[in-house]
């Protein structure tokens, strides 16, 4: 009789309460609500950093059109000024014959008198000529007594000179001239060189 009346308590003992097994079953459903957000999330995050590295390769183009677009716009101002300093190049090449036939038909008539109206007018022309050369940038190479120089210079010949120091430019035969610091005609000269000694060709 003992036993019967204690076998309902284990009974009741074994058997969960009802509270119980609805926790577990939350606890079962937030466990998978869970799983199943994480593998929602995964789709997600990949989406992302593609979309970031689409994001960062188009700034990257960005950057290099620029950077494309400012040196063809630096080109175009260089070649810009550059043609506008020496768009006269070939006109003044021209233009040096004049000078040179002026400066020839003034030191012809060197010995005929400075109120001579031919000669007058002529020095005018020649002083017209060279102020407008030199407004435009034309300037005058004329290298006498300075060292000779292959880059301004053509050598006509060498001189022996006791004189002028070696390798200076003894003779202008004709003056160069220069547009905007690029040559136009180099000054052709004549070349000191050392004296010889005599004796030394013996």
């Amino acid at each position: 009789m003992n036993d019967d009346s204690q076998r309902p308590d284990r009974e009741a003992e074994a058997q969960p309460e009802a509270g119980d097994s609805v926790s577990g079953a939350g606890q079962a459903a937030e466990a998978q609500d869970a799983q199943a957000a994480a593998s929602d999330a995964g789709p997600i995050d990949e989406d992302i950093d593609a979309v970031r590295a689409r994001a960062d390769e188009n700034w990257d183009k960005y950057l290099r059109a620029m950077a494309e677009l400012e040196n063809v716009r630096k080109r175009a101002s260089r070649d810009a000024e550059k043609a506008r300093r020496f768009a006269l190049e070939s006109f003044a090449r021209e233009l040096l014959n004049v000078r040179d036939s002026l400066e020839m038909g003034l030191a012809a008539a060197a010995d005929t008198a400075d109120d001579d109206p031919l000669k007058q007018g002529c020095k005018a022309t020649l002083k017209l000529l060279s102020a407008t050369m030199e407004q435009f940038g034309i300037e005058e190479v004329d290298p006498h007594g300075e060292p000779f120089d292959p880059q301004q210079h053509e050598a006509m010949t060498m001189q022996p000179s006791n004189e002028a120091e070696p390798g200076t430019v003894l003779t202008v035969y004709q003056k160069g001239y220069a547009l905007n610091g690029r040559l136009l005609r180099p000054a052709r000269v004549v070349v000191a060189q050392a004296p010889v000694e005599a004796g030394a060709g013996e």
